[in-house]
């Protein structure tokens, strides 16, 4: 028995962007730092809010690569001269990366108690109907596509 992946089944066409997005998000690796909260704020707005504290605002970078949201933070080497009896505040370089699915736009990051928030939102298209004509072998070439705008 062949077992077919789920961009490769006959019903689903042109989903193979959304298989290589599943491996993707699975390789992007499991560790919990720093910890993090998704919440929807709205219908068509989402927030991303991590937990970085120690770090300022010059320590951290939001990115878009590829259509993956990357939040890097790195601290810089203050303190270097304090001896720490117990130190159980991580003080180390992250990476944190969350795939954006089409349509969904950061719209704005701030820093607010130790906690970052990412905002974004989702930009819904107008729906479109397309009628397509049934033609003959003869006219093929002659009538075109029509689109009407949906309401």
């Amino acid at each position: 028995m062949t077992k077919l992946s789920f961009g490769a089944h006959p019903f689903l066409l042109g989903f193979e962007q959304l298989e290589r997005l599943v491996e993707r998000t699975a390789k992007s690796g499991s560790e919990g730092y720093p910890p993090f909260n998704i919440e929807a704020t709205s219908d068509h707005t989402y927030r991303i809010t991590l937990a970085v504290a120690g770090f300022r605002e010059d320590d951290l970078a939001i990115t878009v690569e590829d259509r993956q949201l990357v939040v890097r933070g790195k601290q810089g080497d203050d303190g270097q001269d304090r001896v720490f009896l117990h130190r159980g505040i991580a003080a180390r370089a992250f990476q944190r990366s969350f795939v954006l699915a089409d349509g969904v736009e950061v719209s704005g990051a701030h820093m607010e108690h130790g906690l970052l928030h990412v905002d974004l939102r989702r930009v819904v298209p107008e729906a479109v109907v397309q009628t397509i004509p049934i033609r003959s072998s003869r006219s093929a070439a002659e009538a075109p596509v029509k689109r009407i705008e949906a309401k």
